[in-house]
């Protein structure tokens, strides 16, 4: 059996780390290379960076941070936000990020994704699936531009093309529970857990450590990504390790 992992999801704006809620309000809540520190003296398991501005001169901030952080620690590290080329990849792969998180260009391009996959192995390619509940039809939709276009697209559907592409990791992301910190969404994380055959992080509600337990017990997911409950609060990936560990659930040793 795969050991769990415990993701902390870093949002950058204009060079900070921010959080929100339901992909909006956003408020500032530190320096990343002081929390990446932090992260890396409690032998995190995995870091990801998102560039919520994807723009050309935040890019080359997270270009900075991402180089920086990596001579601060050895684990890995995955960035997301405004990838719509190889170049791209390539430029954020050479600066020290071990994989990459793509989103929109994903949904719009298949081809793009196969010929990542091909040049860069599937190991550094994770494709995201951001959706909320539309009551109108009573059924989930995939969004994309951060959360600003709805699509016609139903997300395990989309996950199982996802798949095909041959691409190493899904992440499933919530917007509807994003930083309200009132639990994931298991009904929809256990489906495609337990039926795609590659890692699905899951994303969005993580409030407390019960919420992560609940993930691990009731699905298949291989991670939790968790913004709002490292961010506030005194809790920390350590502590929720050990409190993993105490309910039996296989995470990764530490020295």
């Amino acid at each position: 059996m795969l050991k769990k992992r415990i993701i902390p999801v870093l949002l950058l704006q204009d060079g900070r780390m921010v959080k929100g809620k339901k992909f909006k309000d956003y408020v500032d809540t530190g320096n990343p290379i002081s929390q990446v520190k932090i992260y890396t003296s409690q032998y995190t398991d995995e870091l990801m960076f998102i560039d919520i501005q994807a723009t050309v001169n935040s890019r080359k901030t997270l270009l900075n941070i991402i180089s920086n952080s990596a001579k601060e620690s050895q684990m890995p590290f995955s960035v997301g936000g405004g990838i719509k080329s190889l170049s791209d990849i390539r430029e954020i792969l050479a600066a020290g990020a071990d994989k990459v998180l793509i989103n929109t260009s994903a949904f719009e391009n298949y081809d793009f994704i196969k010929k990542a996959v091909k040049k860069f192995g599937s190991q550094a390619i994770i494709l995201g699936i951001d959706y909320k509940y539309n009551n109108e039809i009573n059924q989930n939709r995939v969004w994309t531009h951060s959360g600003t276009t709805q699509t016609e697209a139903e997300p395990f559907e989309l996950s199982k093309i996802y798949q095909d592409l041959n691409v190493g990791e899904i992440m499933l992301n919530s917007i509807d529970r994003d930083g309200m910190m009132k639990g994931y969404d298991i009904e929809l994380g256990s489906k495609m857990s337990k039926t795609l055959e590659i890692p699905v992080i899951l994303c969005g509600g993580g409030g407390n450590f019960n919420h992560l337990v609940e993930v691990f017990n009731k699905t298949e997911v291989a991670a939790t990504a968790c913004g709002s409950l490292f961010h506030f609060g005194d809790n920390s990936p350590m502590r929720a390790r050990s409190h993993l560990k105490n309910q039996k659930i296989l995470m990764r040793s530490i020295k």
